[in-house]
């Protein structure tokens, strides 16, 4: 892919991610849908690197769930769970795959 009329070096993705209204379980996290989203969206950096994208740098967002300056605490975004009354945080499924993708 080129950009002819607005040549790029260079592209880095930052706070890729995706909401998901994610509950806790038996003090697990089972996210799909986030990582289904993760590895068809890397699939598609993936695709366009090959294809001379000069695509140098990737960031999930977020590691933690987190407050959204429009949303609140409403929706939830990222790898890890967090309780917000409690600060308790969980890793979920989604955290677990990243990792590994990683390695």
């Amino acid at each position: 892919m080129q950009f002819a009329k607005y040549p790029v070096k260079e592209i880095i993705v930052t706070e890729n991610g995706a909401a998901f209204p994610d509950q806790l379980v038996n003090g697990e996290m089972h996210d799909v849908q986030r990582i289904n989203f993760y590895k068809r969206y890397l699939q598609q950096i993936l695709r366009a690197k090959k294809d001379g994208t000069n695509i140098t740098g990737y960031f999930a967002w977020t590691f933690i769930d987190n407050f959204e300056w429009a949303e609140g605490f409403r929706p939830r975004f990222g790898m890890v769970y967090n309780d917000f009354n409690t600060q308790e945080r969980t890793v979920k499924d989604s955290g677990r795959w990243f990792r590994n993708f990683l390695k």
